[in-house]
């Protein structure tokens, strides 16, 4: 025994004597693997943490960011589901965060420091082939709302492209609350008659035609833009098609926040190197039918996407708006099984996430995906606009919407949308 209590003693004197973590040695590396695609000069992040002088002002900044669990920002259930792109840190990693700005800070050997994470001038995918930009800047006033911007911008492809890497750009991030990025392809009367790169929110006659313009008039989902995503792109051997002819169509949700500026967004787009064996296509699963009464704080509704087709998916995507409160994808198997792949248990609209499947998953013919999103509608909730109102579908914040975006990869010589291409 007295060997044993011995033993114990020496433990713990070597574990107390153990140095405290540095920047080079044991935070740098965290940084670079969490926190640099947005914490750098020209990204999303308010202050960049490239550098010891950049990061030392806000070691206790970071202390209490992390053991909160708002940074990095990663609101998906531990339980459910494994992401390739999972930002969220590990118990070593927050302990080392904290233990370094309880310990002063310290700087440590530059000796020490791994290797610099490297970046794409201005851009987080590859240097784009091709940058599509709006011809011109929309003006963004500083109250006020904004209806819907759609901007069509002639792709100029004389013949069908495959796009390996795709990434929308904001030139003002402050006033762009999300983006999509429709094809309208040849022969669409979608939108017809509009002057192409002139922002322009559409006159429409019906609610109808409204939802029909917010869908992108039954055009193909190129990509989507919200606060802190991390861009499209997809493994070799997969691309989107866009085929010739094409214009592409952004959709722009601006939102004003007291300060009038100017919006010139642009996007990126990396063309694949061969022919792929897998085409990427958006599916998803809405409700527009569901009613939130007033002062609900746990409302709940869901929507269902039925495979129709061999595919294997890719990623996910939940949106919703203020009132959002948590969001889930369960997979029910043709057989009856049920398995919950996703799960958000505390919805923030600020960040709005995709989340991609670290194995992704083969889906048979008859596989129903069901997405169930719920609401507070109640006076708890510090985001709602109104507790008094009852709230249904809308494009604005202060409205609703259940969507759960998905991509999928199948035979790129099948279009959901339309069959074989």
């Amino acid at each position: 025994m007295r060997f044993i209590l011995t033993g114990m003693v020496f433990a713990a004197v070597a574990s107390a004597q153990q140095p405290p973590p540095t920047f080079y040695k044991e935070v740098l590396p965290i940084l670079q693997s969490h926190c640099q695609e947005c914490h750098r000069p020209g990204e999303i992040a308010p202050m960049a943490l490239m550098t010891y002088e950049q990061t030392r002002p806000w070691a206790k900044a970071i202390k209490a960011n992390v053991l909160s669990g708002k940074m990095p920002p990663w609101p998906a259930d531990a339980h459910f589901g494994k992401f390739a792109n999972d930002r969220s840190l590990t118990r070593p990693e927050i302990d080392t965060l904290a233990a370094w700005a309880d310990s002063g800070a310290a700087e440590g050997r530059a000796k020490d420091a791994p290797p610099a994470r490297t970046f794409v001038d201005g851009w987080n995918i590859p240097k784009p082939d091709m940058v599509v930009r709006m011809p011109e800047a929309f003006a963004v006033p500083a109250k006020g709302a904004v209806e819907y911007q759609y901007i069509v911008i002639p792709s100029g492809f004389t013949e069908d492209k495959w796009v390996q890497a795709i990434e929308v750009r904001p030139s003002n991030r402050a006033v762009v609350h999300h983006a999509v990025v429709f094809l309208r392809e040849p022969g669409s009367r979608w939108l017809a008659g509009a002057k192409t790169g002139v922002p322009f929110a559409p006159e429409v006659s019906s609610a109808q035609e409204r939802m029909m313009n917010t869908g992108g008039g039954g055009s193909d989902i190129l990509t989507t833009y919200t606060p802190g995503m991390v861009p499209d792109q997809w493994q070799p051997g997969q691309a989107r098609l866009i085929k010739a002819g094409t214009d592409f169509v952004f959709q722009i949700h601006y939102t004003a926040n007291g300060t009038a500026g100017p919006d010139q967004t642009s996007m990126g787009l990396v063309f694949a190197k061969e022919p792929p064996k897998q085409r990427i296509v958006s599916v998803n699963a809405a409700n527009r039918m569901f009613r939130i009464p007033a002062g609900d704080p746990d409302y709940s509704a869901q929507a269902t996407y039925t495979v129709r087709a061999p595919m294997t998916l890719v990623n996910l995507f939940p949106h919703l708006h203020l009132r959002g409160k948590a969001f889930q994808y369960d997979v029910i198997y043709p057989d009856g099984r049920t398995d919950t792949i996703l799960k958000v248990d505390k919805w923030d609209l600020n960040w709005q996430l995709s989340y991609t499947l670290a194995q992704p998953l083969t889906l048979e013919p008859g596989t129903r995906i069901r997405a169930t999103a719920w609401w507070d509608n109640s006076a708890n909730n510090p985001a709602n606009p109104d507790p008094k109102a009852e709230v249904g579908w809308g494009e604005q914040s202060w409205e609703e919407m259940l969507v759960a975006f998905m991509n999928v990869a199948v035979d790129p010589n099948v279009s959901l949308r339309n069959g074989p291409r």
